[in-house]
């Protein structure tokens, strides 16, 4: 079953939240980290891409930079630009994309949740990303930034919820990056709290959702903690880490589309050819044309749209990986016609989160930079599930969430 428990965020005072939230840290590189924060002493970058402190070209892996980060989240709780609640709280967050808004509850969940499979992953980590985030977590010894899961529906919790939504938030702002709502609440009622708890004991399993390095890296800090600890109890702040839940059927997944460089040496018209071996093909002209359906594909080549539909006996239904059109794309077309077979190291291709719209895949073709792209159909939270579920690992850059979480409306403490 799920455990969580409420904490004492770290948060900034209502009239300084717009000057201290931000972007989640790996959505930016440093320079455009830099340019965001500009001359606000009081962005959180300075906590989570502390190298824009430095000279320009400073690697983010200094170690000088993992001090700094320290130095600056202790100025920020110095200065009052963050401030600790003297009670346990839950808190709600809520986020509206496009008139639609999905409401997270920001918990502390528990380390050995993760490590014993409780808290279910769909993606594989890398060593190095693990170890960067760690360090930063060790270095602050805090979680400054959540990681985003999603739970199954829940009517209880999807009534208490409504009820603080129909009050005044403590947060309520529009992000001037993404032109997002973004409204948060705090949950301080004994009941409401017993509540939340008892609901996700009921729980068999959490879904990492989005940010399975920084869940890594908190879950992997507080074990080492444990293990450090020779008086350890078990119920000591570093066994918990920070996370946004969200009820899975309100999430967003958006496409996560690819842009190729070239076609491995083939003809446009060898490598339509090619396709029509495995997928029904259709010439849809000039206009963009978008996936409506599981299993069609847009393919943008010589500045026409095609659709291209996966024939019979091409995927096995009854497989949660081999099913997903994120792995019959790579095994049929990126793989077997492209020759690309390592998505995460290939330098002949590229993804375009769905965000940017199908114009981004166009615009990068035309442009005479890649030769053709590919648009998918996006994954379903139900695919996410029944992958995690199997303890099966999804393909790489098959999901991507929006909207982005921001960070610095509230942080957890490890002591």
């Amino acid at each position: 079953m799920a455990r969580i428990k409420p904490f004492k965020g770290i948060r900034p005072p209502r009239e300084l939240v717009e000057k201290v939230e931000s972007r989640p840290y790996d959505v930016l590189n440093s320079e455009e980290a830099r340019a965001e924060a500009g001359d606000n002493e009081m962005s959180l970058y300075h906590i989570i891409k502390p190298e824009i402190d430095f000279p320009v070209g400073t690697s983010e892996y200094d170690e000088r930079v993992y001090r700094q980060a320290a130095l600056n989240f202790q100025k920020f709780q110095d200065r009052g630009w963050l401030v600790q609640d003297a009670d346990d709280h839950y808190y709600i967050y809520a986020q509206t994309m496009n008139g639609k808004t999905q409401y997270g509850l920001v918990v502390a969940a528990w380390v050995n949740d993760y490590m014993e499979g409780r808290i279910k992953k769909h993606e594989l980590t890398r060593r190095d990303k693990e170890e960067d985030r760690m360090k930063h977590v060790r270095v602050n010894d805090a979680n400054i930034e959540p990681v985003f899961f999603a739970y199954p529906d829940n009517a209880v919790l999807d009534a208490l919820i409504m009820r603080y939504a129909a009050t005044a938030p403590e947060y309520d702002f529009v992000a001037p990056i993404d032109g997002f709502r973004h409204q948060f609440w705090i949950i301080s009622d004994t009941a409401d709290l017993n509540t939340v708890t008892e609901e996700f004991a009921k729980m068999p399993s959490l879904y990492i959702a989005d940010g399975h390095h920084r869940s890594a890296a908190a879950a992997l800090v507080g074990a080492e903690k444990q293990r450090q600890n020779p008086g350890h109890r078990g119920d000591e702040e570093y066994n918990f880490f920070m996370a946004v839940c969200f009820q899975a059927s309100q999430l967003t997944i958006l496409d996560y589309n690819r842009v190729v460089k070239d076609l491995n040496g083939l003809s446009s018209e060898e490598f339509l050819n090619a396709l029509a071996r495995n997928f029904v093909v259709e010439n849809k002209g000039g206009d963009i044309y978008k996936p409506a359906r599981l299993h069609e594909f847009s393919l943008y080549l010589d500045g026409q749209w095609y659709s291209l539909t996966a024939k019979e006996g091409t995927y096995n239904a009854d497989d949660p990986i081999g099913v997903l059109d994120v792995d019959i794309s790579s095994r049929l077309i990126l793989n077997d016609i492209l020759g690309i077979g390592d998505l995460r190291t290939s330098q002949r291709i590229d993804f375009v989160g769905g965000l940017r719209g199908l114009g981004e895949l166009k615009r990068r073709v035309d442009s005479g930079e890649m030769r053709m792209a590919l648009a998918l159909y996006p994954v379903s939270m139900k695919q996410i599930m029944d992958i995690a579920d199997s303890g099966k690992i999804m393909p790489p850059k098959a999901t991507w969430f929006e909207p982005k979480l921001r960070s610095g409306l509230v942080i957890h403490k490890l002591s």
